[in-house]
């Protein structure tokens, strides 16, 4: 019987288990490989980073410029917002102004007609005299309202307007849209949206206490 020598014997033994062993290696390589793909994870060295989720943005900006915005647009109002006109004189009517003895107010009329608003207005209607040397640029003048017992019940101060045409209405203008002029005769109109309730209904008293003039 043929025999082979102990040491040849030895040699290929120890090839066939390191055959055995590398190819156990590589069934599981990929195995693991196979598994990583299957659970979703690309294979590689090194795995894949998940993205972060974003932080909420801060409405703390939004909020502090629409403050801002709100007081910048209350202070334009504030500001830009015309004034009543003053009421002066105290419990009685103002002083007359200096220029106002070369001022006449003469043939006065008054009428009441209904308001759009479903009010009642009162015109007072009547035509001022320059007797001057100056032209008359603008005029305040304050109305006062008599009562039956002769008190002061109603002192509305306003400028004066000058009629600008009767047809097809009355439209008014300011006396600085069309100064009057030395020696010239203009008519005017006054509006109340209300007047006093015990007032005597007698003419009120027209007063001039501000004038500007050239």
């Amino acid at each position: 019987m043929f025999s082979l020598p102990i040491d040849r014997c030895l040699f290929r033994y120890e090839t066939a288990n390191r055959r055995q062993r590398q190819s156990n290696h590589r069934r599981l390589r990929w195995f693991t490989i196979g598994s990583m793909s299957a659970s979703g994870q690309q294979p590689g060295m090194f795995p894949s980073e998940q993205p972060t989720a974003r932080e909420p943005r801060s409405l703390v900006p939004w909020i502090v410029s629409g403050v801002l915005i709100l007081a910048i647009v209350a202070a334009i109002i504030i500001f830009t917002r015309q004034p009543a006109p003053a009421s002066p004189g105290g419990a009685d009517l103002a002083p007359a102004a200096p220029y106002a003895a070369q001022l006449s107010i003469g043939n006065l009329q008054m009428s009441q007609a209904g308001s759009m608003v479903g009010g009642q207005n009162t015109y007072l209607d009547g035509q001022i005299t320059n007797h001057g040397d100056k032209t008359v640029t603008s005029i305040t003048v304050q109305v006062g309202f008599w009562g039956f017992t002769k008190q002061l019940v109603g002192k509305p101060t306003m400028p004066l307007a000058l009629v600008r045409t009767r047809e097809p209405y009355v439209d008014t203008q300011p006396v600085s849209a069309a100064p009057i002029l030395p020696g010239q005769t203009r008519a005017f109109r006054l509006i109340f949206d209300s007047v006093p309730q015990d007032w005597n209904q007698n003419y009120p008293e027209i007063r001039i206490i501000q004038v500007a003039a050239e």
